[in-house]
C-alpha cells in the first residue's frame, strides 16, 4: 500500500527516477571513492518501469530508484561488498523527492521508506554480464548462440533486455549482448512467423463451426484465441518483441498497425452472430497478409477471403502463408526445426515456465526434431 507521503509525490517514470539516481548520485560516488572501477549501470530485467509503462498505482510494490551495477568477474567478490557498504553510507537518502530507501512488504516486495539517519538500504545490485544473463535469461553469453537458444527465449523477457536502459558501459560486455539480442536472426524470425501462421491456419473456421451448431461462448472463445493469434502476429512483422500478458495489450496499441486492427478487434467482441464475427475478424488477418506481401518475405500470396472447402465457413487459408515462409528458409539447423511449433513461447503462455529460466532449458527436446513424428 502506497504511504500517503509517497502518493502526494509528483510521479516520475521509474526508468527516468533511475537514471537520475545513478547519474546524481551513485556514478559521483563511484567517481569519488573507486575512481578506478570499471563497470556498466542500467535497468535492465523485469518491472513495468523497464517497458515505460509504470504509473502512479506501480510506486506501492518493487519501483523506485534502482539498478544494476555489472562488473568485472576478477572485481565481483573483491569490491562489491565494500562498494555495497560505501553506498548503504554514503547515498542521499532521497533522489528528486523519492527515498532511496526500501523496506519489505509481508509478501517479500520492496516498497519505498523514507528514514532520516543513515544507512541506507538501498536497491544496487552487484552482478556480472555473465552472471546476470544466465540468472535471468538462462543463456551463456560466451557460447555463440544456436536456433534452440532463441526458441527458449521467451519474448516477455527478450522485451525487458531490448527495452531496459543502460546508462554508462565502459566494459563492453552487455552492451553488446543487447546487441545480439535486439531481434531475431533473419531465419529465426522467419520460423517464427511461419509457426504463428499456422497456429491461424489451426482454428480458422472454428468460430464459424462452433457458431454453426448453436456454440455461441465456444465461437466468442475460438474468435478472442484468434484475435491473440493475431496479434502476436502483428508484433512479429513489426519486429518487435511481446512482453508480459499484463502489458500486451498496452504494447499492441503503439504498434503502427494498431489504429486498423483494434476497431476491427471491436466488430469482433460486438458481434451478436458467428457471421458477423467472421467478417471483421478476416479483415484483420487479410491486413496483415497485405502487410507480409509488402514486406516481401515470400512471393506474393493471395489477399482474398474463400470458402472452407465445401462448407460455409470463409477463411483466408493462412496454412499458405506459414508453408511459402518455411520454403524460405536457408540455414540448415533452422530448416531442421519442426514446423509447426515456433518458439517456447508460442507454445506456452505459463506463468510458471515463462518466468521461470532454469525451466527453459527442459524444453529443449521440443526443438531438436526428436518429437516431430511422435
Amino acid at each position: 500500500m502506497l504511504s500517503n507521503q509517497i502518493m502526494q509525490l509528483p510521479f516520475i517514470k521509474g526508468m527516468d527516477l533511475c537514471q537520475a539516481f545513478f547519474t546524481g548520485a551513485v556514478r559521483p560516488l563511484l567517481s569519488q571513492h573507486f575512481p578506478h572501477l570499471r563497470y556498466a549501470a542500467g535497468r535492465l530485467g523485469g518491472g513495468s518501469d523497464v517497458l515505460g509503462f509504470d504509473t502512479p498505482q506501480s510506486r506501492d510494490h518493487d519501483w523506485g530508484p534502482r539498478l544494476t551495477l555489472f562488473l568485472r568477474e576478477e572485481d565481483l567478490a573483491s569490491l562489491a561488498p565494500a562498494v555495497d557498504d560505501m553506498l548503504r553510507q554514503e547515498l542521499p537518502l532521497t533522489i528528486q523527492g523519492y527515498p532511496t530507501h526500501y523496506g519489505r512488504h509481508a509478501d517479500g516486495t520492496t516498497n519505498l521508506e523514507f528514514i532520516d539517519q543513515h544507512p541506507v538500504n538501498h536497491l544496487v545490485e552487484f552482478t556480472t554480464a555473465t552472471r546476470f544473463f544466465h540468472d535471468y535469461l538462462a543463456l551463456d553469453i560466451h557460447k555463440p548462440m544456436q536456433p534452440a537458444d532463441w526458441l527458449l527465449l521467451p519474448s516477455q523477457s527478450l522485451a525487458t533486455v531490448r527495452n531496459g536502459r543502460l546508462f554508462h558501459d565502459e566494459v563492453g560486455e552487455v552492451t553488446a549482448v543487447r546487441q545480439r539480442l535486439h531481434f531475431y536472426p533473419h531465419d529465426i524470425w522467419l520460423y517464427l512467423l511461419a509457426g504463428q501462421w499456422n497456429r491461424l491456419a489451426q482454428e480458422e473456421p472454428f468460430v464459424g463451426r462452433t457458431g454453426d451448431v448453436g456454440d455461441a461462448l465456444g465461437s466468442r472463445l475460438i474468435a478472442a484465441r484468434q484475435v491473440h493469434n493475431l496479434m502476436r502476429l502483428a508484433f512479429l512483422l513489426e519486429r518487435a518483441y511481446t512482453p508480459y500478458i499484463k502489458w500486451f495489450g498496452t504494447a499492441f496499441a503503439q504498434l503502427s498497425c494498431a489504429a486498423d486492427l483494434l476497431p476491427l478487434f471491436d466488430q469482433v467482441w460486438q458481434a451478436a452472430t458467428w457471421q458477423q464475427r467472421e467478417v471483421p475478424l478476416n479483415e484483420a488477418t487479410l491486413h496483415l497478409a497485405r502487410w507480409h506481401n509488402r514486406r516481401q518475405l515470400t512471393t506474393p500470396l493471395p489477399e482474398a477471403v474463400s470458402w472452407f472447402y465445401e462448407r460455409p465457413y470463409r477463411i483466408i487459408h493462412c496454412d499458405q502463408f506459414a508453408d511459402a515462409l518455411y520454403d524460405q528458409l536457408q540455414d540448415p539447423q533452422v530448416r531442421a526445426l519442426p514446423r509447426g511449433l515456433g518458439s517456447l513461447d508460442q507454445l506456452s503462455d505459463a506463468t510458471d515456465i515463462l518466468s521461470y529460466p532454469q525451466r527453459y532449458r527442459k524444453f529443449a527436446a521440443l526443438f531438436a526434431g526428436d518429437l516431430e513424428h511422435d
